[in-house]
């Protein structure tokens, strides 16, 4: 076998209809556009989201709401899954470097530890946010969290 004697399957190719080549084709005279109007001229494109002079959806449809430029997006972690980690990797360090590695958290995103589930481990925690009911777990088997 040689690129010079590469063929398509047979049967997944199919001719190209030739529209508009005289009446003896089938395919001549309005070459399957229909009659008259935009449509069936050469160099027709409608505008995005043209309904045929309808109120398009965008304009019927009533804006609301906004985006808070201000919003800081954390990335939350429950103690449950710090409790995990420091069982699986025999921890007492726990912050975003590690988060990172075990695939928790992204090198971009802001930490912020929730307070759901149970911790055993006495375990020093930094992160960039908690939440009430994280710090009072954490701190009452004898760990830490600081906030980065």
């Amino acid at each position: 076998m040689e690129l010079n004697n590469l063929k398509p399957a047979v049967g997944s190719t199919h001719k190209k209809r030739r529209l508009g080549r005289g009446q003896g084709s089938g395919k001549g005279g309005t070459s399957t556009r229909g009659l008259k109007g935009a449509k069936s001229r050469s160099g027709y494109k409608s505008k995005i989201g043209f309904e045929g002079g309808q109120m398009p959806l965008q304009r019927r449809v009533p804006k609301f709401g906004f985006k808070n430029i201000n919003r800081v997006e954390y990335k939350a972690v429950n103690i449950s899954t710090l409790q995990q980690l420091a069982e699986k990797d025999n921890l007492t360090v726990i912050d975003r470097d590690v988060l990172i590695a075990a695939g928790w958290l992204s090198k971009n995103s802001l930490l912020k530890v929730l307070g759901k589930g149970e911790l055993k481990a006495k375990l020093e925690v930094k992160a960039d946010a908690f939440s009430k009911k994280a710090i009072e777990a954490i701190e009452a088997v004898g760990g830490s969290a600081t906030i980065l």
